[in-house]
Order: structure tokens, then C-alpha cells, then sequence
């Protein structure tokens, strides 16, 4: 695996990146965690304009299905400790630019998704917590709603919000979410200090969601992929909140998931493990983490088939990566975006042979 790094420029503690199609290319965003700028690039890197500057708080980003450009971002997530005015707000461009309008105020909201299923959309939207009354307070647990997600949301606004439906409270430190296909059909890796679970949309609106407990340990992330191509996806997990265990688990006998592989260094190197990302890359299943205390480093970890054992490889040292995500440019190449938090940097990573 060879590695080209380009950096696209400094941003304050850079945080989040999504995919956007917008104005018939294919870009990406890139906004900052606390104050600062949402930068919109075209797949080359090159900057296009600045989406917004000022508030942030944003944890995620992903694009309205079948839009030209609109997102949805959460806005107001400054921390654990300072997210009680969180919301998730829609994105709409413009002729006079940018227009950011309410999509439903969630306190303490952290991580969503958008998954079909049978023509629909459902809006899934994961909570940290619940309350908060003073610095670390954990005494209040998470929370994970649904909702049908409209193909037309220009009606939502400060007065008319998209109703919620509460799915499963009682998530402790409610952090991680990813997405995968299950059965034929996306749906969602939510992980918590009660474990890792599984969220399933219904088959027909109205219906009820399926939640599955995979793990019973503490998960700040995880993700399911079929690394080893046995044809049954693995489980790899980020434990516990913001921990330093990065494990493998696969599925056994009998259904039940259980430890095929961890990262073989020191867990004080790995320290606050955060950014996580699995997708194709090279043609192979690949797991993308980043941790951003200790070392700092950021991997591609993926199966040997001739070894028959994991492997890694570096895609950056002494960084301090937050979140990465993938995608394929328009001459086939492999590119990794990571938000650089603890340094400021934002980058970009073409992957070859």
C-alpha cells in the first residue's frame, strides 16, 4: 500500500466529513467541531467556497437522498459537556447561498444516519445523553430515535420540527453509529456502555424497528464488514467511551461474537480511539482508525489471506485523526479525507498499489 498525503489546509479542530453531490460533481465537507468555517471540495481537494463560518458544534454531516447539494448537519454539539441546545439542521444552497433551517431540535444529539429501506428513507438519530446538570455528568443515559425522512423537507423550520419516535433509551455514553447492509437492506451499528447493537428499519413505515445486542461490552465505535471473506461480517470495535482497546470479533458456531484479533500495540499508544471508517479499499475490506492521544496514528487494517491474520498499515503518524471517511475519485483511485483534529489539519489521502 502506498500512501500520497495532500494537505488541504488548517481548520481549528477540524471534526467532521461527509460525500456531497452537489452542481453535478462530486465533492466532500469538512466542518470544524467547535467554532470555525464548513468548508465545501470539489474530489481533487481544491476548496469551492465556504458553506458557513462561526457556529459549528457539528458531529455529522450526510447528504439529503436525491438532493443537489442539500445536507443534513447536527449544529450546537460542542461536547459532553456543552451540548444541551443541539439540533440537526438542514442545508440548502441557493442563489443568495447557504440557507441552514431546523430539522428537530435533540439535545445532546451526536451521531445520525439516513438509511433505506423499501423505497423510504428513515431518519435514525442517536443521542450521548439525556440530561446534564454539571461538568461529566453521566447520570443521564442516551437515547436513539427514528423517523420516516420526507423527500421534500421545506417545510421544517424552528415551529414545525419532523416528530421523533423514541426506538431504545438507557444508552449510557451513546457514541458510536456507522452504517452496513443487513439482510438486504442498510442499517445501523450503534454502540454505547451497554454494548454494540443493531438498528433495522421497518419494512413498511408505521411498522416497528428490529434492535439485535451483537456485544455486551462497553463500545465507543464499531463496524461490520466481512473482513476475512468468510462470507460472516466481523465486528470491530473501539472500547470503551473514547477508550484504547481496538478489537476484532468473529462470529462463532453459534451466534455469538468473540474475539479474532487486536491491534498489537501497547494500549497506551492507541489511546482515545475515535476515528473509524470500513469500506473497499485496493479491492479488499478495510478498516479505517485513527486514535488521537498516545500516538496519534491512523491505520488501514485489512485480512492476509496468505498470513491468515490481520494486518495494518499506516496512513499517517502523530496526527490525531477524528473521523475519516472514503470514497473512489473519477479516475478509480482510493481517497481517504481524515480531520486531523489534533493538529489543526485537514488532508487528504490517495491509496495505491
Amino acid at each position: 500500500m502506498k500512501v500520497e498525503k495532500k494537505v488541504l489546509g488548517t481548520l481549528p479542530k477540524c471534526y467532521a466529513t461527509a460525500r456531497l453531490n452537489y452542481k453535478g460533481k462530486s465533492c466532500f465537507l469538512i466542518c470544524a467541531e467547535k467554532e470555525g468555517n464548513c468548508f465545501l471540495f470539489d474530489e481533487d481537494g481544491t476548496l469551492l467556497e465556504s458553506v458557513w463560518e462561526g457556529d459549528c458544534g457539528v458531529m455529522t454531516l450526510q447528504q439529503v437522498p436525491g438532493s443537489d447539494g442539500e445536507f443534513l448537519s447536527t449544529y450546537k454539539f460542542y461536547g459532553p459537556n456543552n451540548a444541551g441546545e443541539a439540533s440537526i439542521v438542514i442545508n440548502t444552497p441557493t442563489e443568495n447561498g447557504w440557507e441552514r433551517r431546523t430539522l428537530v431540535k435533540a439535545r445532546y444529539v451526536h451521531r445520525f444516519g439516513i438509511l433505506e429501506r423499501g423505497g423510504v428513507n428513515y431518519l435514525i438519530v442517536c443521542c450521548l445523553k439525556s440530561g446534564h446538570e454539571y461538568k461529566n455528568d453521566w447520570r443521564f443515559p442516551g437515547e436513539v430515535y427514528g423517523a420516516v425522512l420526507p423527500k421534500d423537507l421545506s417545510c421544517f423550520n424552528d415551529e414545525h420540527q419532523l416528530e421523533l419516535k423514541l426506538l431504545k433509551s438507557g444508552l449510557l455514553k451513546n457514541h458510536g453509529f456507522s452504517t452496513t447492509k443487513w439482510a438486504g437492506h442498510e442499517a445501523a451499528v450503534v454502540g454505547a456502555e451497554e454494548g454494540t447493537f443493531l438498528f433495522e428499519p421497518p419494512m413498511l413505515p408505521g411498522a416497528e424497528w428490529k434492535i439485535t445486542q451483537l456485544l455486551d461490552i462497553p463500545t465507543s465505535d464499531a463496524v461490520l464488514m466481512d473482513f476475512d471473506g468468510d462470507g460472516q461480517k466481523e465486528l470491530g470495535v473501539l472500547s470503551d467511551f473514547h477508550g484504547n482497546s481496538l478489537t476484532i470479533y468473529h462470529l462463532n458456531s453459534v451466534g455469538h461474537y468473540v474475539p479474532q484479533w487486536k491491534f498489537p500495540a501497547p494500549e497506551k499508544d492507541t489511546e482515545f480511539l475515535h476515528a473509524t471508517w470500513a469500506d473497499t479499499i485496493l479491492g479488499k475490506p478495510t478498516w479505517v482508525v485513527g486514535w488521537r492521544k498516545g500516538t496519534k496514528d491512523t491505520v488501514a487494517i485489512t485480512w492476509d489471506a496468505e498470513a491468515g491474520d490481520y494486518r495494518f498499515d499506516y496512513l499517517d503518524r502523530n496526527t490525531g485523526c477524528a473521523n475519516a471517511m472514503h470514497f473512489v475519485n473519477r479516475e478509480g483511485k482510493d481517497v481517504v479525507i481524515g480531520t486531523n483534529r489534533e493538529i489543526d489539519e485537514m488532508a487528504m489521502y490517495i491509496i495505491t498499489e
